[in-house]
């Protein structure tokens, strides 16, 4: 095949995941030119899956940054995701949402596997604790300047309130989005994501 970009744009002097210049959600002319490329990328046209690439690795990236904080893991990983989207490529089903969510899903996969081996999602720092948090979960969650702390927190939680979390505030999906990542309803969806908020107001105050 076509050999793929194997590295998304990154600040390699810097510690921040790169900036996403587009809005959360494309507009319908953007999801024609998608399920276009999907359709060519599924026939395994490696142009369209690259165009694919160019479109999404981004977002993929950031993902994976927010929870590994290292540069070169999110990078590696960030290509890990794409190899393995294009060999299930032929198996693609949209299900409702853009492909970015089935990228997001395969990169979340993947980055908890990664942190799993590592051991390093077992850490937290007891001695952080959010008032605002204990007050309204929701609003400090958005509002914390502590990333640090959050970050160990959400690596605490349950592998679907977890993705909940991250698909909610980090990737800014709306609950229609999410349950369509996740193969929930929207309901369940905001149970997941009330309980998660919950036990991640647990875990930061010890």
């Amino acid at each position: 095949m076509t050999t793929l970009p194997h590295t998304p744009p990154a600040h390699r002097n810097g510690h921040s995941a790169p900036e996403e210049p587009s809005a959360n959600g494309p507009d319908s002319n953007s999801r024609d030119e998608e399920r276009l490329l999907i359709a060519r990328a599924v026939e395994r046209d490696a142009e369209a899956f690259t165009e694919l690439y160019d479109r999404n690795v981004v977002r993929v990236y950031r993902h994976i940054y927010y929870l590994v904080n290292d540069i070169r893991e999110a990078e590696d990983l960030t290509a890990q995701t794409f190899l393995k989207a294009w060999e299930a490529i032929d198996r693609y089903k949209e299900r409702g949402a853009p492909i970015i969510a089935w990228l997001l899903r395969i990169a979340h996969n993947l980055t908890i596997s990664f942190l799993r081996s590592r051991r390093e999602h077992g850490v937290l720092d007891e001695a952080f604790i959010d008032q605002k948090l204990h007050r309204n979960p929701e609003d400090a969650f958005e509002q914390s300047t502590d990333e640090a702390s959050v970050r160990r927190a959400i690596l605490n939680l349950r592998d679907e309130q977890r993705q909940v979390i991250m698909l909610r505030f980090v990737e800014e999906m709306d609950y229609r989005q999410v349950a369509a990542v996740i193969g929930k309803s929207v309901p369940a969806v905001r149970v997941i994501q009330h309980r998660a908020l919950g036990n991640l107001r647990k875990i930061m105050q010890g």
